[in-house]
């Protein structure tokens, strides 16, 4: 019986999101608090809520507590033109973020390819939370050609986002030049920081942004909260250029 208690109360718990007792983004009582009320141990508590963490149903943030997720996934749009701040305001969403960190080294040949640089040149490294609505979706890492942004952490504090912070360079527009999207585990950090359970996948989505004549601007490896967010790809015509036998057709 005692090896079954902490599924009665992952049922409890789940019945009471379920009927709206716990709506979304609410905070779960606290551990002493829900060891009372279902007259069970902390391990049962901490074994349910671990469960539910991993079915993407709640969420735990170090030194806040446990959370209701959302039930409804962000819509996130990945096209010629993604834009984080307008993908989020779209959907009445408030986007956030902040830069965990930064710095400056020699590019490997992963992110020297992707840059179109040389192995050893030096690139600017952005280590990044971004959240909607306070809540992490994403936690990932950017790089930027040093050569061409030499101040760039300085002007992105001046800026409120990427899009500004590339205008103040002069730079009007850019497109997304290729993204690859996959699922694995998270990493430590990742998890922490995405406050979700460590055997909760993340949707990794790699990606290169470049000027309109394709020079590359930026490449980043950054992991979604598979639990909040959906993607959707939108295919713009210039993406699938017209058979040659079509256009003979056609002409």
């Amino acid at each position: 019986m005692a090896d079954s208690k902490w599924i009665l109360v992952r049922n409890a718990i789940d019945a009471e999101i379920k009927a709206g007792q716990l709506k979304p983004g609410a905070r779960l009582p606290t551990e002493p608090d829900l060891c009372a009320k279902f007259d069970a141990g902390r391990h049962s508590v901490r074994r349910a809520i671990a469960a539910l963490s991993i079915e993407g149903k709640v969420r735990t943030q170090q030194g806040s507590g446990t959370y209701v997720e959302t039930p409804e996934l962000i819509k996130y749009v990945i096209g010629r033109r993604t834009r984080f701040r307008q993908n989020l305001r779209e959907q009445g969403l408030a986007p956030g973020g902040k830069m965990l960190g930064h710095s400056v080294g020699k590019a490997d040949e992963k992110v020297a390819q992707a840059l179109g640089i040389k192995p050893g040149d030096q690139v600017i490294r952005i280590e990044r939370l971004t959240t909607a609505d306070n809540v992490p979706i994403a936690y990932g890492t950017a790089y930027k050609p040093y050569d061409r942004f030499p101040d760039y952490i300085h002007r992105r504090t001046q800026h409120k986002s990427v899009t500004d912070t590339y205008k103040s360079y002069g730079i009007e527009d850019y497109v997304r030049a290729d993204t690859t999207v996959y699922t694995r585990q998270p990493r430590t950090a990742e998890a922490h920081a995405l406050a979700q359970h460590p055997q909760m996948p993340v949707m990794v989505v790699s990606s290169i942004d470049a000027l309109l004549d394709g020079t590359p601007i930026s490449y980043s490896q950054v992991a979604w909260a598979s639990a909040r967010v959906r993607f959707s790809l939108e295919v713009e015509p210039e993406d699938f250029p017209i058979p040659l036998e079509m256009e003979r057709q056609n002409g």
